[in-house]
């Protein structure tokens, strides 16, 4: 049952950022793209320093991710949706991996990030032109980019969420 509530979370989300996604104004450049990207891990990955080790099975509710589920979702699905629609080859770690220590997590967070990057930036012009189908819709590759990120925002806010609510300053936020 929780499997399935996580797979209709995850294809709503998709479906909300496909839907919005008419185009990329945010990002117009693949370098642009790869340079927020580098940002966001960077930023991800203090998030997940800042946060206690006895905190890292934290959720609000029971219905909810905790925190290292959060991190390992945003991470692992940015890295999946990349190899399965991005024309991503085959990642060299385990997309199903569940880390246990901070250390083991802030390595798949790295690997994840480093892949989707690599998948990203290996697309051509065209490809990212491409019309596709993702999760029962219709996209370009250049949207299913935007998806991703906006897919690790939001689940990365979560986390942050949950650091407030235990007193915990989260790291200062930058866009760029």
């Amino acid at each position: 049952m929780e499997k399935i509530r996580k797979v209709f979370t995850l294809a709503f989300v998709l479906m909300i950022g496909l839907g919005l996604q008419a185009n990329l104004s945010a990002q117009t450049t693949m370098e642009e793209f790869s340079a927020k990207w580098e940002n966001g891990k960077q930023f991800t990955l203090e998030v997940v320093d800042k946060m206690p080790d006895d905190l890292l099975d934290f959720k609000p509710h029971e219905s909810a991710m905790s925190f290292r589920e959060q991190i390992i979702h945003l991470a692992s699905a940015s890295a999946g949706i990349s190899q399965n629609f991005l024309n991503g080859a085959q990642p060299t770690f385990d997309l199903g991996a569940k880390p246990v220590s901070k250390a083991e997590l802030k390595s798949f967070v790295t690997a994840c990030y480093d892949y989707t990057r690599s998948t990203v930036a290996a697309l051509s012009a065209q490809q990212l032109a491409e019309t596709i189908d993702i999760f029962g819709m219709r996209g370009t590759r250049r949207q299913v980019v935007a998806l991703i990120d906006d897919h690790v925002t939001h689940h990365r806010g979560a986390a942050i969420s949950y650091m407030r609510s235990h007193g915990i300053e989260p790291p200062r936020f930058r866009a760029m």
